[in-house]
Parts: C-alpha cells; structure tokens; sequence
C-alpha cells in the first residue's frame, strides 16, 4: 500500500450541532459529512411538489426551518418555503458549483470567481464579500471551539481558508499543493480535507496547524466521512480507504475493480455500512469492520452525486436522471422516480420529506401524501 505517514489524532466527540435534526443545514447534513439520518423513508414515496427555475445546476439544497437554500450556474441564490414557492433570489453574477452553507441566520455561497459569500438567510442581502485567488468549487463547512466559531472552506488557490464567520475577515489558511476540490468535514477541534495533491490533511480549527497527513499519492476529488471515530473516503482511480482515527490505522482499503472509475462523491456511513457511487454506474456497499463488499446495484449513468443512508435504506441520484431506493442489507432496490434530467447533487432528507435538485433546476420533494 501506497502509505507515507499516518498519525492521526484521536478526537473523541464529532463537532457539535447547530440546529436541530429536521434541519439539513449542510452538505450531508451535519459537518462530519457522514451523510446518515435516523429518518426513515417510507418505502413508496410520492411526489409532492415540483419548482423549476429554468437554470442548469450541480449544487445540491439545504434546509433549515423548512426553507430550502440551493445555487445555480447563472450564480443565483434561491430560498424556497416547503410549498416551492420562491421566497427570494440573490444574483451573485458567477456560477455556483459548490452547495450552499447555512449557519448562524446566513446563507454562505462559494462561487466560479473565487468568491465566498454571505447572504441573509431572510431577506436575500449580500451582506459580505471574501475573495480568494481561484475558483470554489466545494461546499463550506462550520466549527465551533473554545466559544469560538469558523467557516471553513477549499479553492483552487491551493489553499484552505477559515475566515470569520460574523464579518468575513480572515482567521488563518493552510496551504497545499494542489487544488482542493472537495469539502472539509469537522470532528472536534479538527478538520480534514483531501485535495488534488492526494494528501490527506489533518489541521487544528483555531489556528491551522496541520497537525497529520495521509499521502496516497492519487487526486481525492472529495472529503472523508466521518462516522464512530472512523473516516471514510475514495480517491480518483476508484479505490475507498477506512481509517480508525482512535487507533491511528487503517482498517482497510477496497481496491478498484478493472472497469471502476473515479470516485467524486463522498462516502455514506452508518451503522456496519459505507456506501459510495462509481463512475462506473455502481452503487457499492462495503462492511464497515472489514471492507468486504456486501453488493452492488447498476444504474445506467456514472453515479456523482453522494448518497443518503438511513437505518434501512439508502437513497441517491444518477445522471441516468432517476433517484433510487435501495435496501440497505441487500442492495434490492425498493422505489425508483425517473426525474426525467441527470442528478448530480445530494439529497436532503428530514422528517416525513426528502428533496432533490436536477441538473435543470428543478426542486423535487416526495413523501407521503396526508
């Protein structure tokens, strides 16, 4: 195995919640990025609502108080009530790739220019303005430390920026070598992010010391989950890596298949399960403890979106342009919908609802009918 030094720090409690669990106000829906919920889905849902706002997209939505938060190619901010109705847009004049944040009352919008904002979660006001060197293409994530509090986010300018999330000034950067596609995850007082130099980086949250490192030596397009001090994370010739963050090891590597392609989503994690999308048109799910592979379901489209697990099921998107259903022990599928366009994003999944973003700019929210 391809490993230079791994000395990770064992971190006993995951970072802390800044709102309650019907809320989805981060990418994957907490800041360990493990994507799992203890909402269930039930086994038919149906389509509630639809909302199209006529815009290609790649974001993916969050929510927060029954408003849902998403960006768009044109560089629109939408907020949208639980009904689809549009409550207001931001125009930020550039593309926005990279899903929203929503922390403290603000929506924070990464952009192609290479410009992170914060929008007011309730009036659409740009309210600050942080410039960096180069595009920003993964999503923002949140700390809380000490009584004190960070957003932290990657750009192409090869470094990691963590500025204040009250005024927009600086706190601290790390540098890398190479371009930092994906999001960071947060546990404790510490955050981990791969990059383009295939190095995965453990830095401190308050002032960005980097503290360990993982060289794999292959481009990690996105972020670990971090699941039961265990994170889990794939690189671009396929393979997925398991580390115990406790014992300082890793538990196990599943090597690409002949035909298997990047891996550009993060991981699922709960419970004995990881799942992940391939660009083969493969949803894998893998044992936690050993990295054996339980199965395997085949979509017709590469699969770039990361999934959702909860206790039973697991739920995700393909650019076939259907969601599925699956059961999480056998892989079977339960339900599909065919969204009729490519999804690339990741779902939202809360009490009694979930919702997805198409590629052409649509909002879907299924679950039961009353």
């Amino acid at each position: 195995m391809r490993y230079l030094c791994l000395l990770f720090v064992f971190i006993s409690q995951l970072a802390f919640s800044q709102a309650t669990s019907y809320n989805w106000p981060v990418f994957r829906g907490k800041s360990s990025l493990s994507g799992f919920t203890d909402f269930e889905i039930p086994d038919k849902p149906s389509l509630l609502w639809k909302s199209t706002t006529g815009v290609r997209s790649k974001s993916s939505p969050v929510l927060n108080q029954n408003v849902i938060y998403f960006g768009n190619e044109k560089g629109t901010v939408f907020a949208m009530d639980d009904a689809g109705k549009i409550l207001w847009k931001c125009e930020t004049g550039s593309g926005i790739e990279a899903p929203p944040l929503f922390y403290g009352g603000k929506v924070y919008a990464g952009s192609g220019d290479g410009s992170l904002r914060a929008v007011d979660g309730r009036t659409g006001k740009i309210l600050w303005t942080y410039k960096t060197d180069n595009k920003i293409a993964g999503s923002a994530n949140y700390w809380e430390a000490s009584g004190r509090a960070g957003i932290v986010f990657g750009s192409y300018d090869y470094f990691l920026h963590c500025i204040d999330p009250a005024s927009g000034k600086l706190i601290w950067k790390a540098e890398t070598e190479n371009y930092i596609n994906g999001t960071p995850s947060v546990f404790g007082n510490r955050v981990i992010f791969g990059g383009c130099d295939g190095i995965l980086r453990v830095a401190d949250v308050l002032t960005g010391r980097e503290t360990d490192t993982l060289n794999i030596g292959v481009y990690i397009a996105a972020s670990p989950a971090i699941y039961s001090g265990t994170a889990c994370f794939g690189d671009y010739n396929g393979e997925l890596y398991c580390v115990d963050l406790k014992d300082r090891k890793v538990l196990w590597q599943a090597s690409a298949t002949q035909n298997a392609g990047p891996i550009v989503a993060i991981p699922a994690v709960g419970n004995k399960y990881v799942v992940i999308g391939n660009d083969d048109k493969y949803m894998y799910c893998f044992d936690m403890n050993t990295g054996r592979e339980l199965w395997k379901y085949m979509t017709k489209g590469a699969i770039t979106g990361s999934a959702v697990m909860t206790p039973g099921k697991v739920i995700f998107g393909s650019t076939d342009g259907n969601i599925y259903l699956l059961d999480i022990k056998s892989g079977k599928k339960i339900w599909s919908f065919n969204a009729g366009s490519p999804l690339s994003s990741s779902p939202v999944v809360t009490k009694d609802r979930f919702y997805f973003l198409t590629e052409d700019g649509r909002i879907l929210a299924f679950g039961t009918k009353r």
